[in-house]
């Protein structure tokens, strides 16, 4: 039974978000990777979490990425294409018509948390693609930090 624990924990330990951009994270992961930026965010503020979420890395590594929006719906922080921040994206459709921002801020709103499924261009293959994301958001900063993982 320990043996099949410390096999358990290794798993555990070692399957854990990395930037290893040949590992397709899990939903877990994911959530948990959130969680980790959005302390970034609460602790450090936003330029210093720039500088750790916009290289390659722990944060952005393969399709993953660590998103910034204001509640006015205001990219701070995007790592695809750093140009956009500062941009409004409040009325951002997805490829099916979803107003996948008004849900992201609506979802850190009103829960604090959660998931939002939406259809968005991903970065690694250039192809639209269904992608669940886990949005937070950032107490005493009024910002929420999201990571999508592309199904």
């Amino acid at each position: 039974m320990i043996r099949v624990l410390s096999i358990v924990l290794l798993v555990l330990v070692g399957g854990s978000v990395t930037a290893q951009a040949a590992d397709k994270p899990t939903a877990p992961q994911v959530k948990d990777l959130t969680m980790k930026a959005a302390a970034v965010v609460e602790t450090l503020g936003l330029d210093r979490a720039r500088e750790r979420f916009h290289p390659d890395g722990e944060f952005k590594f393969g399709e993953i990425y660590v998103n910034v929006i204001d509640y006015n719906g205001t990219w701070l922080i995007y790592p695809p294409n750093p140009k956009n921040e500062g941009k409004s994206v409040l009325n951002v459709k997805d490829a099916e018509g979803k107003l996948l921002v008004q849900e992201i801020i609506a979802t850190a709103r009103g829960m604090g948390e959660g998931w939002v499924q939406y259809h968005w261009l991903n970065p690694a293959t250039n192809t639209i693609q269904p992608k669940l994301t886990f949005v937070k958001n950032v107490p005493g900063r009024n910002v929420i930090v999201y990571v999508g993982l592309y199904k």
